[in-house]
């Protein structure tokens, strides 16, 4: 019989399979007394601080383990491993980052309103819009306001009576459209409204209001404070003309040209994210002339109406 080999105990009787498997018992636990050795003389010289887990360092392989260390009841010396523990593995601390912009983590949104409650002058959600950083349509669909609605501005928001009769309740379209957003860098113009009709606070490092684009564009230290005018925006830098016509705002339409907007000024305003993570263009605060206010002005009210606005308050 060769040294080190051992029969099949088929061919041995019980006492010698015994023998057999109480060999191979022992030559196991000796293995493993010399590995636990190893690791608490690790751990006394600090070079093992904790048991392996998951996503941690596996346990060095004796010949990473420094000269001089030796188990007890092991006669192998160990081969140097450079200086000190430069062959161990480090365990190394990463810092959790902002999702990156990119194709597949950026989203645009716009929404439209109408009014409720009294002369309509609360503004609650009645269409919503999702598009991707390419400017597919990732969500589309009418919502029912929780109130009655008095005022459909139509010639603005371009919602019809007729489109109520498909809507969704305000709940389960929240639902939804949150669940598209979440841990996304979300895209907008003058987001603060869309978020509001939402009853949604979106974190501030992931949002990219296009109000600030001029901005951007502008000589650096110097702030426009007059907010422009989505449509505006799209004629001066994309040579693109969006809600014309009478049929009212498409948000389909709006959210995909902020994403156009974003792209355009993408490396200055996340090279500008980067350089200065604290000081968002957000964290400005919305301009004051938002659009829910600017429906109560003049300009959006029949002529009528306006007129006898008008000699109200020189009144």
């Amino acid at each position: 019989m060769v040294l080190g080999e051992y029969p099949s105990l088929t061919s041995l009787n019980a006492k010698d399979a015994k023998d057999v498997v109480r060999r191979r018992h022992k030559r196991t636990s000796r293995q493993h007394e010399r590995f636990m050795a190893r690791k608490a003389l690790l751990q006394e010289q600090g070079l093992l601080n904790m048991a392996p887990g998951p996503g941690s360092c596996p346990l060095p392989s004796p010949s990473q383990v420094p000269a001089g260390i030796e188990a007890s009841g092991s006669k192998r010396q160990h081969p140097k491993a450079g200086s000190g523990s430069r062959g161990l593995c480090k365990k190394k601390h990463v810092p959790r980052e902002a999702p990156v912009p990119g194709p597949s983590n950026c989203v645009a949104i716009d929404c439209e309103m109408v009014g409720t409650g009294p002369r309509g002058r609360v503004s609650e959600l009645a269409r919503c819009s999702v598009v991707s950083y390419n400017g597919d349509v990732l969500y589309d669909k009418y919502i029912r306001p929780e109130m009655p609605i008095v005022d459909y501005r139509t010639r603005w928001s371009g919602i019809t009576q007729q489109h109520m009769r498909k809507a969704i309740p305000f709940q389960v379209a929240q639902k939804e459209i949150l669940k598209l957003l979440k841990g996304k860098v979300v895209v907008g113009h003058a987001l603060h409204n869309d978020f509001q009709a939402l009853k949604y606070v979106h974190p501030r490092s992931q949002t990219r209001d296009t109000t600030y684009v001029p901005n951007l564009l502008s000589q650096p230290g110097l702030h426009i404070r007059a907010r422009v005018s989505l449509k505006d925006l799209a004629l001066q830098l994309l040579n693109k003309k969006i809600q014309v016509g009478q049929q009212g705002h498409s948000s389909v339409e709006d959210a995909a040209t902020s994403m156009e907007l974003y792209r355009l000024v993408e490396v200055q305003w996340e090279q500008q994210e980067a350089s200065s993570p604290w000081d968002h263009p957000e964290d400005r605060g919305p301009d004051s002339s938002t659009d829910m206010e600017q429906y109560m002005e003049d300009q959006y009210w029949p002529d009528d109406l306006a007129q006898g606005t008008r000699e109200t308050r020189e009144a």
